[in-house]
């Protein structure tokens, strides 16, 4: 199956139904009554993407590039704006080193590769986990799952849950336990035991930066005194429905831990959908899956170009 067959097209067009519906209601009272793109029309598009989630400094990269087109062009019709603006989208997002990343099923760089999940409470963190067990699994993959949110009980209880669900093996402790403890035999289990992906759950707290930092600086050691190069990904979750505050985690996090990849998750109950490009943009750092609704396929690798095209269809 490919990365974007037509099941996962569909679903994709179904997820962003709500953001593109929003979209296309802003872009379209931005070009009433006007038959070319001039200053008005900019200005109008221009709070249609803000107000859409893309972020001020996105938009602005945004509108820029396409005042540039309209002075190189001379005359451009409005009815040419959606091509536009997918074509200089896309193009920002390969300009700023966005490479496409490989399906879920294809093969990891190291064995184990490990991934250590970090994001606040209740952005889908667990969940987000539990569909990546289930991807990789059904491509051949041998899982094991690291409970290493020990911090709430029920953090233990729903990772443990999602490994039954899925059929994967899990390592976990009692609540209060040490969680770099739990990462340490979670990867020193996978050597034993020849696995091929290790994701690692960790504590969502905000309101303590410094003691944040330094539980996530200590999963890591601990770590590497098994695997030196591990963790090989730290993929931080962020809930797309929260929009600005998205930015706002994505600051913080990547100001605690070394974040590598991203995943965008609940587009499916917003319209806040523009936040991907956003983010994408401002943080340079890899979008690479996007969650657009409950079931397990509802996870997909994110196509930047696919992504965009389908947002401004």
């Amino acid at each position: 199956m490919g990365l974007f067959s037509s099941d996962k097209k569909n679903n994709l067009d179904k997820g962003l139904e709500k953001t593109r519906e929003t979209v296309f209601k802003k872009l379209s009272r931005a070009v009433v009554g006007k038959s070319r793109v001039d200053d008005e029309v900019l200005d109008n598009l221009e709070e249609a993407l803000i107000s859409s989630d893309v972020g001020v400094d996105t938009t602005l990269k945004v509108i820029e590039r396409i005042e540039a087109r309209v002075s190189r062009d001379k005359y451009l019709n409005t009815n040419e704006l959606n091509n536009i603006l997918r074509e200089e989208i896309i193009e920002l997002l390969t300009e700023n080193n966005q490479s496409d990343i490989s399906g879920l099923g294809s093969d990891l760089p190291s064995k184990p590769y490990v991934i250590m999940v970090v994001g606040v409470n209740g952005v889908g963190k667990t969940t987000t986990i539990g569909k990546l067990a289930y991807h990789f699994k059904n491509s051949g993959k041998k899982v094991l799952l690291g409970a290493a949110d020990t911090f709430r009980a029920a953090a233990v209880d729903q990772i443990n849950i999602w490994a039954e669900r899925v059929g994967v093996e899990i390592i976990s402790q009692q609540m209060g336990s040490d969680p770099a403890s739990v990462a340490y035999d979670t990867v020193s289990s996978a050597l034993s035991k020849d696995t091929d992906v290790v994701i690692i759950d960790t504590a969502g707290r905000l309101h303590n930066k410094a003691n944040l930092m330094n539980e996530l600086a200590k999963i890591k050691r601990v770590m590497k005194k098994v695997i030196p190069d591990a963790p090989h990904e730290i993929l931080l979750i962020l809930d797309g429905s929260t929009g600005q505050n998205a930015f706002e985690q994505a600051r913080q996090f990547t100001a605690a831990t070394e974040v590598n990849a991203l995943a965008l998750t609940k587009l499916d109950g917003t319209a806040k959908g523009g936040v991907v490009i956003g983010i994408s943009d401002q943080f340079r750092i890899p979008v690479k899956y996007i969650g657009i609704g409950e079931k397990m396929e509802d996870l997909q690798v994110f196509d930047r170009k696919v992504f965009v095209e389908t947002l401004f269809s």
